[in-house]
């Protein structure tokens, strides 16, 4: 599949490592844990929606855009990453940040994304939850076009068909690192929001027939709506690489047993995955997205769902810096680890 047909603009740190984690893996007691490091994308601290702004991007710059805007919750990831982009390139960038969580905290409002936000030249307004988003953001995109900007308008999370192209990539450098290395992987596994990561994931991979399962651990949506999303985005990716019909609805698997109040609010399994990669590992995972699938993870390991003498690898998805605006929920915890 030749993805250089596609515009795309090379700024990620590609290919990121594929690592093993021993200490983990020795925790748990069960299957042997590998960690593809989307976290080391580069671009204001990396993370998955780089490889998607490659694509992206490039495509604001075909067609002579001048601003770009997003949108997603406070402290969204792909806000930050796109404006990191477009501060590279040299474009105006306008987000629109939705409250999804009513939190009043400081930092979770000003700190983390939000000042990184701002420190890339990024402008920002904010919007109460529950609005319709996208609608949001091409009122906000008329309104500076009828100024004479040239505005694209990037969907929530960069998960379109042209932003799930960059996981389709990643799962072409997954297998390609894994052969190179004489790795049989058994089971990927990964956090799902807006479903092109997913997406793109299981279409590159069934398009190579890896014969490698996926799953996805949800962090907003109920399951069967997550599952969906994520399919029917796979089908237009697949459509747009000219292999329609190559992801079948069972080869999509959501699993949003985590995701506990809602979006952006850890629960207590969230936080304990965070701890065990930051004391285990040294890596640091994020309240929203990849503490929530490292938590699937590490009830899948210790329920026997992934066995011992499996591979198991997990994407990390990035997002450290919102670490920054959730120092409250470690708080209690920080108290029993203070020496007078």
């Amino acid at each position: 599949m030749h993805l250089a047909r596609f515009p795309r603009v090379f700024l990620a740190h590609l290919p990121t490592p594929l690592e093993r984690l021993d200490r983990l893996s020795k925790e748990l007691g069960g299957p042997e844990i590998w960690i593809k490091r989307d976290d080391c994308t580069g671009l204001s601290t990396g993370g998955n929606k780089t490889r998607k702004l490659e694509f992206l991007m490039a495509e604001a710059l075909a067609m002579g855009a001048d601003t770009v805007m997003t949108q997603g919750a406070t402290q969204s990831n792909h806000a930050r990453q796109t404006a990191a982009f477009a501060a590279k390139l040299g474009l105006q960038c306008h987000l629109l940040l939705e409250d999804r969580t009513g939190s009043n905290d400081g930092n979770y409002n000003h700190n983390g994304n939000v000042l990184l936000d701002h420190l890339h030249g990024a402008t920002t307004s904010k919007r109460q939850g529950g609005l319709d988003m996208q609608a949001e953001m091409e009122a906000v995109a008329d309104r500076l076009r009828a100024e004479g900007r040239k505005v694209y308008v990037i969907p929530g999370g960069g998960s379109n068909p042209t932003g799930a192209l960059g996981y389709v990539n990643c799962a072409f450098e997954i297998v390609s690192q894994a052969n190179d290395r004489g790795l049989r992987i058994d089971h990927i596994v990964t956090a799902t929001g807006s479903a092109g990561t997913q997406a793109g994931l299981i279409t590159g991979l069934k398009a190579m027939n890896a014969g490698i399962p996926l799953t996805g651990i949800g962090v907003r949506a109920p399951k069967e709506k997550q599952e969906e999303n994520v399919f029917n985005l796979a089908c237009r990716t697949a459509e747009k690489l000219g292999c329609p019909g190559v992801v079948k609805r069972e080869d999509v698997v959501a699993d949003s047993s985590y995701v506990g109040a809602g979006y952006g609010i850890p629960r207590a399994d969230t936080l304990e995955a965070i701890r065990m990669f930051a004391q285990l590992e040294a890596i640091l995972l994020d309240p929203v997205y990849s503490g929530k699938g490292a938590a699937g993870l590490i009830d899948y390991c210790r329920k026997g769902r992934f066995k011992k003498g499996e591979r198991v690898v997990f994407l990390h998805t990035g997002g450290s810096a919102a670490l920054f605006g959730y120092d409250s929920q470690f708080a209690e915890d920080d108290k029993a680890l203070t020496v007078a």
